[in-house]
């Protein structure tokens, strides 16, 4: 058996990572682990995770700059898994998550779940991202407009070693488009069309899921020059 390691970045995430953790440990075995890199929250994120008394959940706080991407690149380091996981803290993980994934994981690197929509209260807006974002794999159509979701990603840890570090400037390669296109340029890559998360939405969100853009042409421009420049940097890695 192969151990799992699930990395999930927390930041004031009180309201909903109760939910989400519950639906996650449900799913994985007595040897497995989930990773929580925790931002330096300032609600009562940490004592909700507490209240599991759970050995498998790992909690460590992020020394590294603040921010979403190197939370979860601190998550990722301290994981020991040969599968990874990413979760958000406020998703909710749909039964069989797990067992689907390691499903298609038995062929290839690096796979990507279909998702539904759902507002605050899991009320559902979309019932297929996939078919909403005109979701498709390919290394230079997600480097020119990805729609992958973090969230949504399992991979095997060969893939999480060609993507650490992550590229020193954090604003430029988001952690989920970084490790993403590292899988598309150099594994195989899958995606199951099935919806294996409700992917929720509300203003509290640390990071758009390709659902608002705020940037300019000219920081699209440099993101993907960036990002370009660092895939071939691990080219030999």
């Amino acid at each position: 058996m192969k151990k799992i390691s699930v990395c999930m970045a927390t930041y004031n995430g009180e309201k909903y990572i109760k939910e989400q953790l519950g639906s996650i440990l449900v799913q994985l075995g007595e040897n497995d682990e989930v990773i929580v890199s925790d931002d330096n929250s300032t609600d009562d994120t940490l004592r909700v995770v507490d209240t599991f008394k759970d050995s498998r959940v790992k909690v460590f706080l992020n020394t590294k700059e603040q921010g979403y991407t190197r939370n979860f690149e601190n998550a990722l380091e301290k994981s020991t898994g040969d599968i990874i996981f990413l979760a958000d803290q406020d998703d909710v993980w749909v039964e069989n998550k797990v067992r689907i994934s390691l499903k298609y994981l038995e062929k290839s690197d690096f796979v990507v779940s279909n998702c539904k929509i759902v507002d605050s209260n899991l009320h559902i807006l979309h019932e297929s991202h996939f078919k909403l974002r005109g979701v498709k794999n390919g290394f230079l159509h997600n480097l020119l407009l990805t729609r992958y979701i973090g969230a949504c990603t399992a991979f095997k840890r060969e893939v999480l070693l060609k993507s650490l570090p992550f590229p020193e400037n954090a604003k430029l390669s988001a952690h989920d488009y970084w490790i993403c296109l590292v899988a598309e340029l150099y594994f195989n890559v899958t995606l199951i069309d099935e919806p294996l998360v409700l992917y929720r939405r509300h203003d509290n969100n640390a990071s758009s899921g390709g659902y608002k853009s705020e940037n300019s042409l000219l920081h699209k421009i440099k993101v993907r020059v960036y990002t370009l420049y660092n895939l071939l940097k691990v080219y030999n890695k």
